[in-house]
């Protein structure tokens, strides 16, 4: 089914919903675009001449006045509305227009697909598809089923994101963040602390983990880092030696109130930090440099993955 999507309804079009029709475009799709904003087409034209989309591609994307209209043709769907269960609810209510057998993906960052379907007519269909930011260049999307999703859809939406060059991972559970939002927020909760504690300031954290093992993580996840450090002895022997040791360090971590000395430290620290420097054009570098990135682990023989 995957091999056969040539159309493609993007629901929501904020910054994860324009990425999204970049990245659709790239791959030779055609596009279907909604959303309430009154500034849509311009901001879309934006979008595109941002990511240097070719004319030939953006006479392949049109902006449709109601849900209903974007997904009368629809083969697949990517919904991005706004994080919020309510107004998800809501509009899934209206996808359920969406035809027969068509699959309908959530980009949601944390809610279920469980909690999203529940008061869907058509629920077998409903997935997460969440991406991380910026889709059209972080190649990883989450796909995970909720209670009434039926494994066709979820094995749809995998084919699917891989065909266009995505790398899809399955998420077998249902957790509030799924799966990658959870690291992120575990390795966050532990930054908070330390900066609000004093015990460093938030540049010398920042350089700590961008150039140190946030290095080795964009080549290597971080199992098969911590495997590479044990040498011969691989995983097995890092946790003989060092797993005790990393236990101990388990039992002191804390969470910190994100009060206001919280906020305050963070802040104060990121405004010191970027001081100076044309974010506009710090960005425009980063995307750059993912690109690069991404196009060199595309040709690496040796990775997992």
């Amino acid at each position: 089914m995957s091999g056969q999507i040539q159309r493609v309804a993007v629901i929501g079009a904020g910054v994860i919903g324009l990425s999204w029709v970049t990245q659709f475009l790239a791959a030779g799709l055609e596009v279907t675009v909604w959303d309430p904003d009154p500034e849509i087409d311009a901001k879309l034209a934006d979008a595109l001449a941002t990511a240097d989309v070719p004319a030939e591609a953006a006479t392949r994307v049109r902006v449709c006045a109601t849900v209903a209209e974007a997904v009368a043709d629809a083969q697949f769907v990517q919904e991005n509305g706004p994080e919020r269960l309510d107004v998800k609810q809501e509009l899934f209510a209206q996808l359920d227009a969406t035809p027969a057998g068509v699959v309908i993906a959530s980009s949601s960052s944390g809610l279920t697909p469980s909690q999203i379907q529940a008061t869907c007519a058509t629920p077998e269909r409903v997935v997460i598809g969440h991406p991380f930011y910026p889709p059209h260049l972080i190649p990883v999307v989450e796909v995970v089923g909720g209670s009434k999703t039926e494994d066709w859809a979820v094995d749809t939406a995998v084919d699917f994101y891989d065909r266009i060059g995505k790398r899809p991972i399955k998420v077998r559970t249902e957790l509030p963040g799924h799966i990658v939002n959870r690291l992120q927020a575990a390795l966050w909760r532990e930054a908070y602390w330390l900066v609000r504690e004093g015990a460093v300031s938030v540049a010398d954290l920042d350089t700590a983990i961008a150039y140190g093992p946030g290095l080795r993580w964009a080549l290597l996840g971080p199992f098969a880092t911590q495997h590479l450090s044990g040498g011969e002895g691989g995983l097995a022997h890092v946790l003989e030696h060092l797993g005790p040791p990393m236990v101990d360090w388990w039992h002191t971590f804390e969470t910190p109130p994100l009060d206001q000395q919280c906020i305050d430290a963070a802040v104060d620290g990121v405004d010191a930090e970027l001081d100076g420097i044309d974010q506009a054009a710090m960005v425009a570098e980063r995307d750059a440099l993912l690109e690069q990135l991404v196009a060199l682990k595309s040709n690496a023989r040796h990775l997992p993955g």
